[in-house]
């Protein structure tokens, strides 16, 4: 039982060691820090609709109770200031004939809740404003008005995080592996996605980003290195009829950066494949973008997908997501070149070619038998 636990351990230190580093997670959050900012964090207060919208929730809520308590209490504390320097209040003694400014306002904790009612618009009737002091009519005015600005930005900001495109495109799946084999006679790399939805993606775009670390001819090292993937379907990379499942695929020809990677070798290359969704949504026509990464470790050479649509016996197309990254062996060859090669053989020995340097010369034969 020891051994056995010490080689789990073993093998899960061995695993964490291979781990790469990642620039862009499997759910598409990105991986990067950014230090020694030189320009000041007031820069962020000016977008103050973006630093609001990017807050996480429980920031955002936090924002939002302390916006509201903190503005009724504020004017809480103006309207006991206002009671008290007109001598409302009840340790002044006031007499029979006084009007206050606020009628019923008897200490903080009364004028905490004319406050709440004031700028919440409840208007339980009992407490209210008199046209005896100029003052508490201009308080009332600019609550009120202060009210429906921090209403409207608070509720328009709550509004806004939750119907960001950025939740949409949590519905949309990407297969957990990214895999090589022959398509239409040529070899690809397919990967492929789903919409969890009925409602379609319009103008959906696809395209993806090979991160490798490369160095520049003049020996300058350049961490990150983008080179442009193209991936398409059958019927083109846009406006893709986004109803089912499609398997995208990126031909591996002699332009493609996979050309000189082989099923022996690809585990031993540094490069992580960035892949992205781009459209817009349906229903709120508001633009998304889903992205995804693999590593090398995450690109099985050799495979296909299994498929996973089929046709039920009431006439309904059924998609059974349980295969959606289920992959199946398939022959395959170990590398582009290999196959490019074997294509031009085969195609040379059906053209056929004429050696014109050879030479045919005639030998006479002689007979040493004698009669």
């Amino acid at each position: 039982m020891f051994n056995y636990l010490r080689k789990r351990f073993t093998s899960h230190l061995r695993e964490r060691s291979r781990r790469r580093a990642r620039l862009v997670s499997k759910d598409g959050r990105c991986n990067i820090e950014f230090g020694n900012v030189e320009r000041s964090r007031f820069v962020f207060l000016i977008d103050i609709w973006t630093t609001i919208l990017d807050l996480r929730w429980r920031y955002k809520m936090t924002i939002f109770i302390s916006a509201f308590l903190g503005s009724w209490f504020l004017f809480g504390l103006l309207w006991y200031v206002v009671a008290y320097v007109h001598k409302d209040l009840p340790e002044f003694n006031p007499s029979i004939n006084h009007t206050p400014c606020v009628e019923n306002i008897n200490g903080l904790t009364s004028a905490f809740l004319f406050s709440l009612e004031t700028q919440v618009t409840i208007g339980y009737g009992f407490r209210c404003v008199t046209e005896q002091c100029a003052t508490a009519i201009f308080l009332l005015i600019f609550q009120s008005i202060l009210g429906v600005i921090i209403n409207s930005f608070m509720c328009g900001a709550i509004l806004a995080k939750i119907s960001r495109s950025k939740n949409r495109a949590k519905t949309i799946t990407f297969s957990k592996n990214a895999v090589i084999s022959k398509r239409g006679g040529k070899l690809c790399l397919l990967i492929r996605v789903a919409n969890l939805r009925k409602s379609l993606l319009i103008g959906s775009h696809i395209y993806g980003k090979l991160l490798k670390t490369t160095i520049t001819p003049e020996g300058e090292t350049i961490i990150l290195d983008q080179v442009n993937i193209e991936f398409v379907v059958d019927a083109g990379n846009e406006n893709l009829f986004f109803i089912s499942p499609l398997t995208i695929y990126h031909i591996i020809d002699k332009n493609s950066p996979f050309f000189h990677m082989a099923a022996e070798t690809i585990l031993q290359q540094d490069f992580e494949l960035v892949v992205f969704l781009d459209g817009t949504v349906e229903a709120t026509s508001a633009t998304c973008q889903v992205r995804t990464s693999y590593i090398p470790e995450e690109v099985l050479w050799g495979y296909r997908f299994a498929p996973i649509v089929s046709k039920t016996k009431e006439g309904k197309y059924r998609v059974d997501f349980q295969n959606f990254s289920k992959t199946v062996a398939v022959e395959t060859p170990h590398c582009a070149f290999c196959l490019y090669n074997e294509k031009e053989a085969k195609a040379k020995e059906k053209k056929g070619y004429d050696n014109p340097g050879f030479v045919l010369s005639e030998v006479s034969e002689t007979s040493d038998t004698k009669m």
